[in-house]
């Protein structure tokens, strides 16, 4: 602990999400750990920004990276935040803890895609509040009785400890288990992808989707079709073209991903990282859907002619018909964004379907692929 009753917290966090939330978390949380620890403690905590999980997702790599870079600092406690899912032994790693050396390292994708900056802060003030109360057992005496990760339990994904070896720096680790574990692991992946960013990232696709609706709004044969469908086919054509829209993508930027290892473990995580592929770019196509038929439903209204439309369709122009025809027309322009696609560079899809640390991992199982002898 340092002199003076202060101790100094480093938020050591990956690139992009991890940096943002240690960034907003930073405003309050050393008010809060002085509030939960008492005795006149004050906490001084900084974020520093690194790719520190560049090129690796082994957890003990990645807990002795952390020692070698705290060991280089005036820091008394480092917790390390990545948006990386990590794994250990076949279990879904929540946080590693080395009371020893004081260091901590947080897996978020564990935490869920709900309220994940409350969930990170009480891990973190957790983790902190564990870290210290050591270094002050052995220079001030006991702290203040703390639960030890007691945040983290919860009925939707149990967290225990799993085991830790004998040559790991970790002193204490935490894991997920049960039946939703997978789910909560793939939603805070989504998450850490952010699909909402698919939009404005994939520019070219989306006019060309502009376009193909702009067109299809004027064109007798789509109200004639957009007239005759039902409910179902409705539906159905939706569905139809925005998993025409997600293959597509998948297929042109090569975002499948291919694990050349064979281990049950190894499949296992290549099916969370293409579930989370497809998700993720299915919440982005569906944005920009939705936001097709308000667009095609504006324009509908300022361009179309009542008389006209009736005698084509022999259907009023009602607030029904510019809906069915909006929805329709969506469909129609989504399968032309899905050509128009095919313009975007793969590493701009990939950039607007991964996060920062997702981008470099899949860049370097490339690259370890690539260097792989052919038979």
């Amino acid at each position: 602990m340092s002199s003076q009753g202060v101790t100094v917290v480093a938020l050591l966090a990956d690139p992009d999400a991890p940096t943002e939330i240690a960034q907003r978390m930073v405003r309050t949380l050393p008010a809060r750990l002085a509030d939960k620890w008492g005795q006149g403690r004050r906490f001084d905590v900084e974020v520093v920004s690194e790719p520190f999980t560049a090129g690796t997702e082994d957890p003990a790599t990645l807990m002795r990276r952390i020692m070698d870079r705290g060991s280089a600092e005036n820091w008394d406690i480092v917790v390390a935040l990545t948006d990386l899912p990590l794994h250990s032994n076949g279990r879904k790693l929540v946080v590693d803890l080395s009371h020893e050396h004081a260091l901590a390292l947080l897996s978020l994708p564990p935490l869920g895609g709900l309220r994940l900056q409350t969930r990170a802060r009480r891990a973190v003030e957790e983790a902190v509040l564990s870290l210290a109360g050591l270094r002050a057992t052995e220079a001030e005496g006991p702290p203040p009785s703390q639960p030890l990760l007691a945040p983290f339990v919860s009925r939707l994904a149990p967290i225990h400890p799993g085991p830790v070896g004998e040559e790991e720096t970790a002193d204490l680790r935490y894991v997920i288990s049960g039946p939703r574990d997978y789910l909560r692991v793939l939603l805070g992946m989504v998450r850490a992808n952010r699909p909402w960013r698919l939009v404005p990232g994939l520019s070219k696709a989306l006019a060309a989707a502009l376009a193909t609706g702009a067109i299809a709004t004027v064109n007798s044969t789509i109200w004639n079709l957009a007239e005759s469908l039902s409910l179902p086919r409705l539906v159905i054509a939706t569905v139809g073209s925005v998993a025409l829209m997600i293959g597509w993508l998948i297929v042109d930027a090569r975002l499948w991903h291919r694990s050349a290892e064979v281990s049950p473990e190894a499949r296992q995580r290549a099916r969370l990282y293409n579930t989370s592929t497809v998700v993720t770019l299915g919440i982005g196509v569906l944005v920009c859907y939705t936001g097709l038929i308000v667009i095609n439903f504006v324009w509908a209204l300022f361009i179309l002619n009542d008389q006209v439309f009736a005698s084509t369709t022999q259907a009023p122009l009602h607030a029904a018909e510019y809906w069915t025809l909006s929805w329709f027309v969506a469909s129609v322009a989504t399968v032309g964004g899905a050509l128009g696609s095919g313009l975007e560079s793969d590493e701009a899809i990939r950039a607007a379907a991964y996060s920062k640390r997702e981008q470099e991992r899949r860049h370097a199982l490339q690259g370890d692929q690539g260097d792989q002898p052919s038979d």
